[in-house]
């Protein structure tokens, strides 16, 4: 019997087959030679240019036995033999990819597994008593020198995704990029979305560590409930944040050149058209590196209070971290720095004349060595820098006062300062109410500066953390 190989030879054909065959080469033989260039052509391509890590043989005049070199059976077979070595190389290639996937996430201390349309997909770290230090050759390139406070790509984010009813699925991290929204969106349309803001930093004895994220979950927790989404557990934040800190470990700044801002997401990410509720929430947590919030660095700021525009209302939102607080403080805001101030001062919308909050701060006082700051009344938020502040003065022997606080009674302060998670604890150095400007202490013996001395020595590690405050990721 005739091998599959020897039936395609020209001199095996039937004549009736034979001679059709030979007829249609003498008609079309162009079209062969054509064929053939475009296959070879496809070849040499993938070869040089589209794959060329892989070795492969790249000389197509193969001699098959019973193939005659110039017949059209050997057209056939060199198309097929083509895209036979084509598939191997792609397989190859994979393989290689693959590999080079599973050296990125062994080197930063996290497993994988396979997900549709996700790479890579990644979990939590199996190094659980490998503590992750940082050296020279860790860093992205950049200059740490100046780095202020603006958007920069890291390598990776994190995502997961929670039907109405249900509980977030288990998330997972994707390269960082752009994401997909319906127009639908319940975020795009009724602004149904809160946000929350950590750091990550790296201390001089290279341990990578948090400060009170489980603060920001809570948090989370109750902006949810007010703006009717499903909120991710404690544990579930708390973990999504570690290793979004862990995948983009480089972009975190050396020490003392600032830390890895981490910004927690929450939206209603499902269709709607009539007011209410999206039927999908999305969970997303992106970082960038940042230095110091305000362009002032650690000089004091000048704030001027703003009486036409309003922060928050009562019964609003105010007291939770919702994304629809802060586009209506732009305007008041732009036309304050448009003067040359820092920031403004809000006061409250009934009375207007008890101060607020700053626009991305909490606000204190110093009076004869008493420290006063406005109550959480619902109508300004709860700032996890302020309630750390508060512990330690506390612990320190100081008396805190969270009450409501006329303007004219700030005027007469001795003191004055702002804390907030991008702003650290910032001296004011003066506010200007009604035309009038009143300058305030801020050297380095004040009060402010003693309480953010301790605040930094506890995240650096200088003082020891007595209340559980550090978390360290492993």
């Amino acid at each position: 019997m005739s091998s599959p190989l020897q039936t395609l030879r020209d001199d095996h054909l039937t004549p009736s087959i034979s001679t059709t065959l030979q007829a249609f080469v003498s008609v079309r033989h162009a079209y062969f030679y054509l064929a053939f260039f475009l296959f070879s052509s496809a070849y040499f391509i993938l070869s040089n240019c589209v794959l060329p890590s892989v070795s492969l043989p790249c000389n197509l005049n193969l001699e098959f036995r019973g193939v005659s070199e110039s017949g059209f059976s050997g057209y056939i077979i060199r198309a097929i033999m083509i895209s036979r070595m084509v598939s191997f190389r792609n397989l190859v290639q994979s393989l290689r990819t693959g590999s080079r996937v599973s050296k990125l996430k062994s080197s930063n201390c996290y497993t994988s597994r396979t997900a549709p349309s996700v790479q890579p997909v990644v979990e939590s770290s199996p190094c659980s008593h490998k503590i992750c230090t940082a050296s020279d050759d860790d860093y992205a390139d950049m200059d740490w020198d100046n780095l202020g406070f603006n958007p920069r790509p890291t390598d990776y984010m994190y995502i997961t995704k929670c039907s109405r009813g249900g509980s977030f699925e288990e998330g997972h991290l994707n390269s960082y990029g752009n994401i997909e929204l319906s127009p639908f969106a319940g975020v795009l349309n009724y602004g149904q979305g809160l946000y929350e803001g950590t750091k990550a930093y790296w201390r001089e004895d290279g341990r990578l560590c948090l400060f009170r994220p489980d603060q920001n979950a809570i948090r989370m927790q109750v902006g949810a409930e007010r703006m009717c989404m499903p909120s991710p557990s404690i544990h579930q934040f708390v973990e999504a944040v570690k290793l979004t800190a862990l995948a983009n470990k480089r972009w975190v700044p050396p020490p003392g050149k600032g830390s890895l801002y981490i910004r927690p997401l929450l939206m209603g990410s499902g269709q709607v058209l009539g007011l209410g509720p999206a039927p999908e929430c999305t969970f997303l947590i992106y970082a960038t590196p940042v230095g110091n919030y305000f362009k002032e660095g650690l000089a004091p700021l000048n704030l001027f209070i703003e009486e036409e525009y309003h922060r928050a209302t009562r019964g609003g939102t105010g007291g939770v971290k919702a994304i629809t607080n802060y586009s209506p403080v732009l305007k008041a805001l732009g036309r304050a720095k448009s003067r040359g101030f820092s920031d403004v001062l809000y006061l409250d919308s009934v009375n207007k004349r008890n101060i607020e909050e700053v626009s991305s701060c909490n606000i204190f006082i110093v009076k004869d060595n008493v420290i006063s700051t406005p109550a959480t009344n619902g109508t300004l938020l709860g700032g996890v820098t302020r309630k750390s502040i508060i512990d330690i003065a506390l612990d320190h022997g100081y008396q805190v006062r969270e009450r409501c606080i006329p303007v004219e009674e700030l005027m007469e302060a001795d003191e004055v300062f702002c804390t907030g998670t991008a702003a650290g604890v910032a001296g004011v150095g003066s506010i200007t109410y009604q035309g009038k400007r009143v300058e305030y202490k801020s050297s380095d013996g004040c009060l402010s500066q003693e309480l953010r001395s301790i605040y930094m020595g506890i995240q650096k590690g200088h003082i020891v953390d007595k209340k559980g405050w550090i978390l360290e990721i492993n």
